[in-house]
């Protein structure tokens, strides 16, 4: 999919690094300061290392997408179906948006807007009945971005592991 001057691509086994490199990058720039860096190291050495996600891209109910923008990586995204952690998707055909992440430099440029506009077609395509995602309770930017595009905080809440 093309929006003006970003384009956006399904990730194959061949972005397993690309990808590593953004979650590092933009998992620091959004937690730095709140954990340990030794905490936020130790996570991303678990969720964030190239294997871990070139496994995850062979999952078939796993699916990364790359923003780019005049060419360059921008930013991404990951959505899964079939994600037993939360109690409503066993009642309706759920997709869990997973991961939705902009690197800092290009916040005011449109990118998170052309993910989450992007995830709701892929949803309404793939006929999906809701789509659902967590998010920090202390990330304030976040939610207000979720607000916008009409999600709910519905109270639920589920372990994020980052350190002790």
């Amino acid at each position: 999919m093309v929006t003006g001057n970003i384009h956006i691509k399904r990730a194959d086994k061949n972005d397993a690094q690309l990808l590593s490199d953004l979650s590092n990058i933009t998992f620091i720039e959004t937690y730095r300061g709140n954990f340990s860096d030794e905490d936020l190291s130790a996570f991303m050495d678990d969720y964030f290392n190239e294997t871990a996600i070139a496994e995850e891209l062979q999952n078939a109910d796993d699916f990364y997408y790359i923003a780019f923008i005049n060419g360059f990586p921008a930013g991404y995204m990951r959505l899964k179906e079939d994600d037993a952690e939360y109690p409503l998707s066993k009642k309706y055909k759920a997709i869990h948006l997973k991961r939705i992440y902009v690197l800092k430099e290009y916040h005011s440029k449109k990118i998170g807007a052309a993910l989450m506009s992007f995830a709701l077609r892929f949803a309404a395509e793939k006929n999906y009945e809701m789509m659902w995602l967590g998010v920090w309770e202390h990330n304030q930017k976040a939610k207000l971005f979720y607000k916008k595009w009409g999600f709910t905080d519905i109270g639920d809440s589920h372990n994020f592991p980052i350190g002790n």
